[in-house]
């Protein structure tokens, strides 16, 4: 095989600069290699300046006989063959469970990767080498997101319902989205800066007390309307919301109330309460097992990451306390969360 190089002026400056500027250091490296190749250096030589293998020598020659110059400043021949093991251990990890091969565990740990890599093939890797090769391939150990596999037939239907009904509101009609919050004593534990090594501590109370608050998030503003804490979450806690949207909003002629599926939202008192107040208050009920399309579910989400996640309130009314002046202070600043229906702004 012949191995002589010949460049082109082209070639011999893109080599350069894959070489001198190279973000790559492997890029740039092939390319160091081809042009002392094309300046008639032998691989002994080549090999005794770059230290790279004679492998790694005649794959560049190869490459770039065979694919040009774009074989050496791209990555094809740094990309490493997956080893065999590498492979299976990724199939098992995306497709199949520890409980297909009869153990007695929901999820994988590298160390039952490995203990199952040597009974299906024989291979013999300790559980480090199994991470490794999980890391280099992109893979992270985390939690993650709990979804609901349930869904709702008419979901693109109600959705469309709720965007038509935003669209065309009255000046003299208003929509809010409504929903409830629990306030527990025990906090809600989240990340947070520590020292490596050591582990921060949360402390709890350890009899947990909670409240139940109702908010409502309104459509044309962003305001948060939020009552009075209750100790259940029941028909009474949202009918007495119901009683303060009537109050807070009085200059409307009619008001759209968009709540989740919840049983009490379909009560016989809240039947009977709308017989009522039908000619002021209307319900609107988002699709089931869909929370997402609830704006105020972000508003929560705040909610918690400010004020209830490691908190160190003493008692069940020092929460309270904050959590309301928290309400208080970013009631104004919620018109972002309407991106759900932003087709109906």
């Amino acid at each position: 095989m012949d191995d002589s190089i010949r460049l082109s002026e082209e070639q011999r400056k893109e080599l350069l600069i894959a070489y001198r500027s190279g973000k790559d250091a492997r890029v740039s490296r092939r390319a160091h290699i081809v042009l002392l190749l094309a300046e008639g250096w032998t691989h002994r030589e080549v090999r005794a300046i770059t230290f790279a293998s004679f492998d790694l020598i005649q794959g560049c020659i190869r490459g770039l006989k065979e694919k040009g110059v774009a074989a050496v400043v791209g990555t094809e021949p740094s990309q490493p063959t997956l080893p065999r093991w590498l492979r299976k251990v990724v199939q098992w990890l995306t497709k199949r469970s520890p409980q297909d091969f009869g153990f007695f565990r929901s999820r994988w740990s590298c160390e039952l990767l490995a203990e199952t890599l040597a009974w299906e093939s024989g291979e013999r890797l300790s559980g480090e080498t199994i991470r490794r090769g999980l890391r280099k391939l992109g893979f992270v150990w985390r939690r993650p997101r709990p979804t609901l596999g349930l869904n709702d037939p008419d979901y693109a239907e109600k959705v469309q319902q709720i965007r038509t009904l935003l669209h065309s509101l009255p000046r003299d009609e208003t929509a809010l989205f409504q929903d409830e919050v629990d306030v527990h004593l025990n906090p809600k534990i989240g990340s947070c800066w520590m020292k490596r090594g050591s582990q921060a501590e949360v402390v709890t109370p350890g009899n947990n007390e909670k409240r139940h608050v109702a908010g409502s998030l309104h459509w044309r503003t962003g305001r948060l309307l939020v009552s009075s804490p209750d100790t259940r979450r029941n028909t009474e806690l949202f009918l007495k919301h119901l009683d303060d949207l009537r109050r807070y909003l009085r200059s409307f002629r009619v008001i759209h109330v968009i709540c989740d599926n919840a049983a009490f939202h379909r009560s016989r008192a809240v039947w009977n309460y709308l017989r009522r107040w039908g000619h002021r208050l209307r319900l609107h009920f988002l699709p089931r097992y869909a929370p997402e399309t609830n704006p105020i579910e972000r508003v929560w989400w705040h909610f918690h990451e400010t004020i209830t996640r490691n908190h160190r309130c003493a008692s069940l009314e020092e929460l309270l306390q904050q959590a309301y002046n928290w309400f208080t202070h970013q009631r104004g600043f919620f018109h972002e969360m309407r991106t759900t229906y932003r087709a109906a702004a």
